[in-house]
C-alpha cells in the first residue's frame, strides 16, 4: 500500500485525514493538539464540521431524548437561541483566550485557537449521539449511567479545550490555568461590556421614538 506525503493529498484526501484526526486529539491531547497547530493536522473544514455535528446533535437531542431525561417545551423554546448558547460562548471563548495570551507571549493566532476548540469538541460528538439514542431503552433506574456519561464527555471536552490551549500558546501547565481562569473572566467583562452597550443603544432608540412622537403629535 503505497502511503501519500500529506502534501500531496487532494483537498478532499487532506479534509477526511483532517477529520480523522481528531480522533487522535481526543485519545492523545499533548501530542494531538501540537500537532494540530504546529505541525498543521488540523483544517478549518474539519473544525467546522465538528462544530456543526455539535448544534446539529444539541437540537436533535431536543427531540429524540427520553422524555425521561429531557422535558421539552416546544410552545417556550427559541431554536436560535438554544443554538447561540453554543456559540456565543465559543465566541467569547476564542476571542478573550486570543486577546489575553497576545499580550503574554501566548503563540497561538486568533484561528488556531478556534480550530483547537471546535476538535475538543469531539466527544461530545462521539458520546453525547449513542446516548441519545440509549436514552430511550433504559428506565429511570438505569438513567444514571446517561446522566455520568454524558457529564463525562462534557467535562472531557473541557479538559481537551483546556490542553488544547496550552499546546497552542506554548505554556506551562500552571500557567495555562492561571490564563484559562483569566479567560473565564474576560468573558465574563465582555458580557457586561456588551450588556452596558446594548442598554445604550436601546435606551437611545427609546429616545430618539420618543421625540419622533412628539414632533408627529404637534404636527
Amino acid at each position: 500500500m503505497i502511503v501519500k506525503p500529506k502534501e500531496n493529498l487532494s483537498p478532499r484526501e487532506k479534509y477526511i485525514d483532517s477529520l480523522k484526526f481528531a480522533l487522535y486529539c481526543v485519545s492523545h491531547p499533548l501530542d494531538g493538539f501540537w500537532d494540530l497547530t504546529h505541525e498543521k493536522r488540523g483544517t478549518y473544514a474539519a473544525a467546522n464540521t465538528i462544530l456543526v455535528l455539535s448544534l446539529l446533535i444539541r437540537i436533535m437531542k431536543l427531540r429524540y431524548t427520553s422524555f425521561l431525561f429531557m422535558d421539552v417545551y416546544w410552545e417556550d423554546l427559541n431554536i436560535f437561541l438554544y443554538l447561540a448558547s453554543i456559540l456565543f460562548p465559543l465566541s467569547l471563548w476564542v476571542v478573550g483566550n486570543w486577546g489575553l495570551t497576545t499580550l503574554f507571549d501566548g503563540k497561538g493566532k486568533l484561528g488556531q485557537v478556534y480550530m483547537a476548540t471546535c476538535y475538543a469538541f469531539t466527544p461530545y460528538v462521539l458520546v453525547q449521539f449513542p446516548l441519545m439514542v440509549f436514552s430511550n431503552f433504559v428506565t429511570v433506574q438505569e438513567g444514571q449511567f446517561y446522566v455520568v456519561v454524558s457529564t463525562l464527555s462534557l467535562i472531557y471536552s473541557a479538559l481537551l479545550v483546556i490542553a488544547a490551549m496550552g499546546q497552542i500558546h506554548e505554556y506551562s501547565a500552571g500557567k495555562n490555568l492561571l490564563f484559562t481562569v483569566a479567560t473565564l473572566f474576560a468573558m465574563l467583562v465582555m458580557i457586561f461590556i456588551l450588556m452596558i452597550f446594548f442598554s445604550m443603544i436601546s435606551q437611545g432608540v427609546a429616545y430618539f421614538i420618543s421625540l419622533a412622537k412628539e414632533f408627529m403629535f404637534r404636527m
